[in-house]
């Protein structure tokens, strides 16, 4: 079962909003800091696993660093997010390019970092060869279609734009290898926040077995093997973190099952998780600035989509704190909005609740990944202030509100 308990008290919250107004996103540095070993312990059995940090779930240099201390690379797909990579000491194989429809400078910029190039389909090696040249290291994007399903957020496989077929991979590789290509390195991505287990195992298996047929087939042996990431929180009550310890022993397994026996080993295994390692150690503090009732309640809070976008977009579930009101009865149901004028503007639908009044802080748990970085300024509204709860008990603000200079910023108002 989920714990809901948070590493702060409302005290320290009411000092905070005094200094950086409500919304804020706060995360958790020790937090982060043990779920990232947790990941690297079970793991540990693997020489060389490393874990690609997913920056596209939360983009904050701060937060990076913190996962660069703790050995991670970063898993990026866009020249900003190499930017921050290389602006805080990441660079060559510390990086892993993972796009889709990529530009010549998307790639020209990966390539210049010396980042691991992870191609999403055999065209764009022509891409490459005509724009700065093939790296000595290549890796593909697998997608198996229907031989794999995904979860409620991925989809079908055969529907994803990711990826390209096993034959088309083979391919992949034996032009590369004929254009001078010497490392090879497989990854795959076909599930999202998932929860079971069984789901990461049986995905190294099946790459295992697809570097078993490279080598047989494309006369090439793959060095690294990266298991996507994907690895769920429990957003909701009734639900339990994914157990690390028990992927990593049953990735071992068929480790030695797969590629041991098939002459492969030793095989680098990388991970890029993002939600997993962040998510749960992030929240979206908010306070209530309006009640009201009409055919049902409403608790009308200081946030809005452009802080936290899941539960308008996917339906998602994040549950709600109400601060000093942990222990309080809960009393008929609920929706907790915001501002835009959008009617999906809700973080909560029929939510039971403990009697909310005006002023009251509520924390929304969770949030810690796609929560800032998919922030948007419909409605002309602005996106808060991200702000870091130390290991030694001080926060300190690691990325300020915006303003609205900051929304006019790049507009040119016509003369008047």
């Amino acid at each position: 079962m989920q714990d809901y308990a948070l590493p702060f008290d409302a005290s320290l919250i009411e000092r905070l909003a005094a200094q950086y107004p409500t919304p804020f996103h706060l995360y958790h540095e020790e937090g982060i800091r043990n779920r990232t070993r947790e990941l690297l312990k079970a793991f540990s059995w693997n020489q060389g696993f490393r874990e690609y940090f997913a920056v596209k779930a939360t983009p904050n240099p701060h937060i990076v660093s913190i996962l660069r201390e703790e050995g991670c690379g970063a898993d990026c797909s866009s020249v900003p997010e190499l930017v921050l990579s290389e602006r805080i000491g990441l660079t060559g194989q510390s990086i892993m390019f993972t796009s889709n429809n990529t530009t010549a400078k998307e790639f020209a910029e990966a390539c210049r970092l010396g980042a691991i190039i992870n191609l999403d389909h055999p065209h764009h090696i022509d891409t490459l060869v005509k724009s700065v040249g093939l790296p000595d290291t290549i890796s593909f994007r697998y997608n198996p279609g229907p031989e794999r399903t995904g979860n409620a957020i991925i989809g079908n496989p055969q529907e994803a734009k990711f990826g390209c077929t096993k034959q088309q991979v083979l391919e992949g590789y034996r032009r590369c290898k004929q254009l001078g290509v010497s490392k090879f390195g497989l990854h795959t991505m076909i599930v999202s926040n998932e929860l079971q287990v069984q789901s990461f195992i049986d995905t190294a298996r099946m790459l295992f077995e697809l570097a078993v047929l490279a080598q047989r087939e494309a006369g090439v042996r793959i060095e690294f093997i990266n298991l996507g990431g994907g690895v769920g929180t429990p957003y909701r009550p009734h639900e339990c973190e994914v157990d690390l310890q028990k992927v990593g022993d049953g990735v071992r397994q068929v480790y030695e099952e797969v590629l041991v026996p098939a002459g492969l080993a030793p095989v680098r295994i990388l991970m890029e998780n993002g939600r997993t390692i962040t998510g749960p150690f992030g929240f979206l503090v908010t306070r209530v600035i309006n009640l009201k009732e009409t055919y049902k309640k409403y608790v009308g809070v200081d946030a809005c989509m452009s802080n936290l976008m899941r539960p308008g977009m996917y339906g998602a579930y994040h549950h709600i704190t109400v601060l000093g009101k942990e222990k309080a009865p809960v009393v008929g149901p609920m929706d907790v909005v915001g501002s835009l004028c959008e009617n999906n503007d809700k973080f909560a639908v029929d939510r039971p609740l403990p009697e909310i009044a005006v002023g009251d802080l509520l924390v929304l748990h969770n949030a810690g990944a796609h929560g800032y970085a998919m922030g948007f300024q419909y409605n002309g509204r602005l996106r808060s202030a991200e702000l870091l709860l130390g290991r030694e008990g001080k926060v300190r603000q690691i990325r300020r509100a915006e303003t609205i200079d900051d929304y006019f910023a790049t507009v040119e108002f016509p003369a008047r």
